[in-house]
């Protein structure tokens, strides 16, 4: 039987070596070289989170690479040594197709047609719609391997299903996000708009990619009233539209969607969010990552609550009215660097200047004073989550429930080497403790000693707090189309 399988190997070998395939002789050489070391793939990767316009798309760029990594690991250190087959003789392949420079590593298996298998089964296990465009690029490099005579059909099979195993074996151990049990959500009441008729959708135009969503919100309901605003019309155009829709739509960054939602929550009505905006936490964790998963939600009424995250006094201060929050609230680095990120975003695009803004903050920054929870002390970081964030993969910060009637805190503590302590906080993960950080769960937290002035965040937008700040939650305050599905 092995020495029939080794006949037809050498047979089809022989076969595509004496086969002229038009077209094939300038290309394929030059797209196995381009797999070295991965390189094509990397790129790939880049150009997929680039092109993207979701974050499902980023997901599949870094599943994509882990898969590979996890392939590329396994043949280099079992795959070569466990099998040391001989390259094949290229005495039948035509010159012009030999590679420059030949490999010197054994046969078995094909390390390039494992590395397409994984980088394209690991992007499609995330988006079905970049697994299609990557697999025939796949295909055609592990056939290149074979047609430029470096391995026998079997390497290059055998090497694919390593690949394509080593990409289901990291989706055991760090699940898709379409794996993930769809969390215990209260469901909400909301009138089915298919069409969107009776939804007003009110659309920040400076947000992210708000002016491109907007007209595909139009496409995907045309029945809906879309009215497109600048950021300083965008309350008096919400209070407007609660006036006059069933539903109040919002299509823009966090910040767009936090102050919709205290306008939803305050006329009693369902809010639907589409992700416009450059981050879209809050969309992203109801499972809306685009505006067709958004459209069927209103199409069939599907609404859960959620809980609404407060702090007073407000961003207007005590004769103003309490501040919400739909994701975060934080003081310490992070205020500063959204105001960094704001001021060079619009020069140098949003996530550009979100690194450079990290930088800025890392190096310059001092430490918060205040009173936590009755004990004063050194801050570089609080963060005060509306419910608990989790790990999900390559993607942390997640949230499984949001109406837990929790808040998420988690605190850096002053010291040397903020960006070292932040690091450790973030590799630590919530629930944990050190010298260098603490997280825990709590139903309010009461911050006092503050200096006047001190910049504080809330879902993205910065405001000044005076000496004391109370934060707590409205239990499932607001009611928000969601795909029932996730």
């Amino acid at each position: 039987m092995r020495n029939w399988l080794q006949g037809r190997d050498l047979a089809v070998f022989h076969s595509v070596a004496g086969r002229h395939w038009p077209g094939a002789d300038p290309l394929l050489p030059q797209l196995s070289r381009s797999a070295n070391h991965g390189l094509l793939w990397f790129g790939t990767a880049v150009g997929i989170a680039a092109l993207g316009t979701s974050a499902r798309s980023r997901r599949a760029a870094l599943r994509g690479v882990a898969s590979l990594a996890v392939a590329s690991a396994a043949i280099n250190t079992v795959g070569k040594g466990a099998v040391r087959r001989q390259r094949p003789i290229l005495d039948q392949v035509p010159v012009m197709r030999q590679l420059k420079r030949q490999p010197i590593t054994t046969s078995f298996p094909s390390g390039h047609a494992a590395s397409a298998a994984a980088f394209a089964t690991g992007v499609a296990l995330e988006s079905k719609g970049w697994g299609a465009v990557v697999a025939p690029v796949a295909v055609a490099v592990a056939a290149s391997r074979v047609y430029t005579g470096v391995h026998y059909p079997s390497d290059v099979l055998a090497g694919a299903a390593l690949g394509v195993g080593a990409a289901f074996a990291l989706r055991g151990v760090v699940p898709t996000r379409g794996q993930l049990p769809a969390p215990g959500r209260p469901p909400g009441e909301a009138p089915a708009l298919p069409g969107g008729k009776g939804l007003v959708v009110v659309v920040n135009q400076a947000s992210g990619t708000a002016t491109a969503t907007a007209a595909m919100v139009r496409e995907a309901l045309p029945q809906a009233e879309v009215v497109e605003c600048a950021p300083a019309d965008l309350s008096g155009a919400m209070e407007k539209a609660a006036g006059r829709g069933q539903a109040l739509g919002v299509c823009g960054g966090d910040g767009t969607v936090n102050l919709a939602a205290s306008v939803a929550a305050t006329h009693g009505m369902p809010l639907a969010v589409f992700p416009g905006g450059t981050l879209n936490h809050f969309a992203y964790d109801l499972g809306i990552e685009t505006v067709q998963e958004a459209a069927a939600a209103l199409t069939a009424g599907d609404a859960i609550r959620v809980d609404l995250g407060r702090f007073r006094p407000g961003p207007n201060g005590p004769e103003g009215a309490d501040g919400y929050f739909l994701n975060a609230f934080s003081m310490g680095a992070y205020p500063e660097l959204v105001r960094t990120r704001e001021h060079w975003s619009p020069r140098i695009g949003g996530w550009p200047a979100g690194v450079l803004a990290a930088l800025h903050v890392l190096r310059g920054q001092r430490p918060l004073e205040a009173e936590l929870q009755g004990r004063r002390r050194p801050l570089w970081l609080l963060f005060v989550g509306n419910g608990l964030f989790q790990r999900v993969g390559p993607a942390p910060g997640r949230r499984h429930n949001l109406a837990d009637g929790l808040l998420d805190v988690r605190v850096v503590h002053g010291g040397r080497g903020p960006g070292l302590r932040m690091l450790a906080a973030a590799v630590a993960g919530p629930l944990t403790r050190s010298p260098a950080h603490a997280a825990v769960r709590r139903r309010r937290v009461r911050i006092a000693g503050l200096a006047p002035g001190t910049p504080y965040a809330y879902d993205g937008e910065v405001a000044h707090s005076g000496t004391e700040l109370l934060i707590d939650k409205l239990p499932e305050a607001l009611t928000v189309y969601c795909p029932m599905s996730v």
